[in-house]
């Protein structure tokens, strides 16, 4: 490994690392609170209102939004840590320290957002534990699963990382979760099959990317989708791909960040 590579790494490093002991120090309030919010989801809209909408494309209710829950709790989290963190940065001041370093752009990039898929990991398996005592689940595709959580988190990281770079309070980061996501997460197909919607909503549903996300996850574990799954891959990756461009642009431009 060169001096320059051996460098690198330590910047990487250093930044992953800070990343993931700011919410692991803290987990009262990163990883608990998901934990109980989507064991409330699956109390009420599982074990309640289930058995009163009876069977979902051949499994019960429970069983069907319980792969939605997880995926909720991933997006949510991957995109919440790395908002509140890079937007403190920016607050504080410290990302100038970062900026006139010999550390490339992308490498920061990473930095935050491996934080931000550590994070949405960690909370998905936690909540993935919960889920198991309530759900009868049985993981059908091993590796889409991994990889539709993978990729979700890593989605979301980068999404989490504009709000911050465009954010000018802390109010701002508020906004995009409370006015976006929610909505978009909450029609996303987790709670209900885009089958049982009208066809003009059904094409109105194709808009939201997060369905995709949701319904490849269900077919890791369940078998069931209402969406191709290459297609469904697809548009993550482009969304990703999308996101990260446009992510190291504004860096690169110094963009809410240089005055």
């Amino acid at each position: 490994m060169t001096s320059r590579a051996a460098a690198n790494w330590v910047a990487f490093n250093t930044i992953l690392r800070k990343e993931i002991r700011r919410f692991t120090r803290i987990w009262q309030q990163t990883v608990l609170p998901p934990m109980i919010t989507m064991t409330l989801y699956l109390l009420i809209f599982g074990n309640l209102i289930g058995p009163r909408i009876g069977e979902m494309d051949g499994h019960r209710y429970i069983d069907y939004i319980a792969p939605g829950i997880i995926m909720m709790s991933v997006i949510t989290n991957s995109y919440s840590n790395v908002v509140s963190s890079f937007f403190g940065a920016r607050f504080q001041k410290f990302v100038e320290e970062m900026l006139v370093s010999p550390t490339p752009m992308y490498l920061i990039l990473l930095g935050y957002v491996g934080g931000g898929v550590a994070r949405g990991l960690l909370v998905g398996a936690a909540v993935s534990a919960v889920t198991f005592v309530f759900a009868d689940l049985r993981i059908e595709h091993a590796l889409v699963t991994f990889l539709v959580v993978l990729l979700t988190a890593v989605l979301f990281s980068l999404a989490g990382f504009i709000n911050a770079i465009f954010a000018k309070n802390f109010d701002d980061i508020a906004i995009i979760p409370t006015f976006v996501l929610t909505p978009l997460t909450y029609l996303g197909g987790v709670f209900y099959s885009i089958q049982l919607l009208p066809d003009f909503w059904q094409k109105v549903s194709m808009l939201n990317p997060i369905l995709y996300m949701v319904n490849a996850f269900r077919y890791g574990i369940l078998g069931i989708s209402d969406i191709g799954i290459e297609f469904a891959f697809g548009i993550i990756c482009l969304f990703i791909l999308m996101l990260y461009l446009g992510c190291l642009t504004l860096l690169n431009r110094g963009y809410g960040i240089r005055s």
